[in-house]
């Protein structure tokens, strides 16, 4: 039978898991941009019926905004509302 017992090994050092030395200095080297705005989303492919609606619906939106009754006169919040 051979030996079962350990020889005792010298502990290795422990690596480092994680840092985030210098990571916020290089971000910053030429600025932090803000997210560009997306491109229009195609709507080729999607359902006709539904792309007529949204077409109508969109001109008629534009129509009311742009109808005098609808202006409001005096000082409005961000919604219309008056203040």
């Amino acid at each position: 039978l051979g030996c079962l017992c350990r020889v005792p090994e010298a502990d290795m050092a422990k690596s480092k898991n994680h840092t985030n030395h210098n990571q916020n200095f290089k971000a910053h080297r030429n600025g932090i941009k803000r997210p560009s705005l997306g491109t229009k989303i195609s709507t080729k492919g999607m359902d006709p019926k539904f792309l007529r609606n949204q077409k109508y619906a969109k001109k008629n939106n534009a129509a009311a905004k742009a109808h005098p009754k609808n202006r409001s006169k005096g000082k409005t919040d961000h919604f219309g509302a008056p203040c």
